[in-house]
């Protein structure tokens, strides 16, 4: 692990934390933000609850081996969708490998009603080849979709979901890009956040909450 680069790169995603917090519902009585801010919601385990709930940003691209995918298409199902790069030294990484742990938690059945989603912050670098080794070497290979396209296409997906990505202006080969990872429930919301040290057990918790709702 680069040394220089992780610090940079979790502080990114710390930010990004921040800038979502002001929009974080948190209970009236200051407790964390993983309860509910009233007793008809779920009790998630999220490092966060946003509000006001609305629609998740479009998501429409081709994975790396260039079938269609749409996020609207995962409905009845909890989708979670971050953005990642191929050679991430550091934060991609453990969060793909968190994941797997996550679906190893919660089992096939829980498993079968939840969907992850990694999109690209890199077009150039993620080719179909580092892609598909990526996968193999996470031992994520038809376990997660992982999106790619155009810089053209993938930009206005940054744009939507409000996610940074530029290369680092020291090591161009890396990119500096937000971090987290947003949980949309069955019926197409994007309700919770999961910053990039999220524990699996949280993800594994979360999945039957957002499904059914």
């Amino acid at each position: 692990m680069r040394k220089q680069v992780l610090p940079l790169r979790l502080l990114l995603a710390l930010l990004a934390l921040v800038v979502i917090a002001g929009v974080v519902a948190l209970l009236a009585s200051g407790k964390s933000s993983k309860a509910t801010s009233n007793a008809a919601q779920p009790s998630y385990e999220a490092s966060g609850v946003l509000t006001p709930v609305r629609t998740a940003p479009p998501l429409a691209l081709r994975n790396y081996l260039g079938a269609p995918v749409n996020i609207t298409s995962y409905r009845g199902r909890a989708v979670f969708v971050t953005f990642l790069y191929t050679h991430c030294p550091d934060v991609c990484p453990l969060i793909t490998a968190q994941l797997r742990v996550a679906q190893n938690v919660m089992g096939p059945a829980v498993a079968s009603k939840a969907e992850i989603i990694a999109v690209s912050v890199d077009p150039k670098g993620d080719t179909r080849r580092a892609v598909a080794a990526f996968l193999a070497r996470h031992a994520m290979t038809g376990r997660m979709q992982y999106l790619v396209g155009s810089v053209h296409e993938l930009a206005a997906v940054w744009s939507a979901w409000s996610v940074g990505s530029e290369r680092d202006a020291q090591k161009p080969e890396f990119v500096n890009h937000s971090g987290l990872i947003y949980g949309i429930t069955g019926t197409g919301k994007r309700i919770t956040i999961y910053a990039p040290s999220f524990q699996p057990s949280e993800i594994a918790h979360d999945v039957p909450l957002l499904a059914t709702h």
